[in-house]
């Protein structure tokens, strides 16, 4: 007798970071301003500031085979391999005050931001 196998069906993954409608219009808006065609806005995270990582944004002219890809609200976004787990979460939104307009990332991994900030610190997702 063979034994049998059961397989359970996969649940959807939840998506690594989400944008605001603010992020959204604000990533449609400058990624129409560009200088040539991208595929999408590339996150990531790097060593550096005071509180020991910093944010990255930038365009994106390929789609890596590691990236992480999340389509929210008609904007392609690329994940950096290296990133993933310090990201899961969060919300990207762009505001704009009276001294300056800025991407806000409010990710619940954070745990602690220097006083400029201009950097943070960020700890992975463990499950």
């Amino acid at each position: 007798m063979e034994p049998t196998v059961t397989v359970r069906p996969r649940r959807p993954r939840p998506a690594v970071v989400s944008l605001t409608e603010a992020a959204a219009a604000q990533v449609k808006s400058i990624m129409s301003r560009a200088e040539k065609p991208y595929v999408g806005l590339r996150v990531g995270v790097k060593a550096g500031g005071c509180a020991g990582q910093e944010y990255v944004l930038s365009y994106a002219e390929s789609i890596d085979p590691l990236d992480e890809v999340v389509k929210d609200k008609d904007v392609t976004i690329l994940i950096e391999p290296k990133a993933v787990l310090y990201l899961v979460g969060t919300i990207i939104d762009f505001e704009t005050t009276k001294l300056a307009s800025k991407f806000v990332f409010n990710n619940p991994n954070e745990t602690d931001a220097c006083g400029c900030g201009e950097s943070v610190t960020i700890v992975p997702v463990k499950d």
